[in-house]
């Protein structure tokens, strides 16, 4: 008896420790498999954010100034806190916190500020967008999208449109600002009753 005793219980340890073999190796396994998803998903992540940016753009400036004159000879200056110049077409550039400054030849200036933009630096064109600010003599300019063609010669403002001058504050829907005649065409909502063209001679 005390043999058969003996060998059960022999058997019994035997077979208890192959299932505690078993289950330890099992959970061993899938805590590696879980380990090794998680590593893969986080490396998918950065790779696909890391390809992203490489498409999106190729060099990112700080600080940035572009000058030159316009195609009617007026001078003009651009400043950005930051640039990117996109990596399928380099002539586009997408700044942040841009301003512009435009220096007529009757040594008048225009001011135009916003919170993003893009510069042609082929056509030299410019467009604004976001928080609009800009200053002509002694009127104000605020809209959310403004653009600067340089092959018309003129900057158009719309979008909110507001106007501040000594004369009295406009609101309107669109405005033309002819930089060659220095007259101001400004158009409103159909319902409305703001039209007019100004002479900023």
């Amino acid at each position: 008896m005390d043999r058969k005793k003996k060998l059960r219980f022999i058997q019994f340890t035997l077979l208890l420790l192959g299932i505690l073999i078993i289950f330890f190796t099992y959970i061993k396994r899938e805590n590696n498999l879980n380990e090794e998803l998680i590593e893969s998903s986080t490396m998918k992540k950065i790779e696909k954010q890391l390809s992203e940016q490489e498409t999106s753009r190729n060099d990112v400036f700080y600080n940035i100034e572009y000058s030159g004159f316009d195609l009617n000879g007026n001078r003009y200056i651009i400043l950005s806190k930051e640039a990117i110049i996109e990596k399928n077409s380099s002539e586009l550039v997408n700044m942040k916190n841009l301003s512009a400054r435009f220096y007529f030849k009757n040594e008048s200036m225009l001011n135009i500020q916003s919170d993003k933009g893009i510069y042609n630096n082929r056509t030299l064109d410019i467009q604004f967008f976001g928080n609009v600010k800009g200053n002509y003599q002694n009127s104000q300019l605020f809209a959310q999208n403004a653009s600067y063609i340089n092959s018309k010669g003129f900057v158009s403002v719309s979008d909110d449109v507001k106007i501040i001058d000594p004369r009295g504050t406009v609101f309107a829907k669109k405005l033309l600002f002819d930089i060659n005649a220095k007259t101001l065409k400004i158009t409103s909502d159909k319902n409305k009753k703001v039209k007019a063209n100004i002479n900023l001679k």
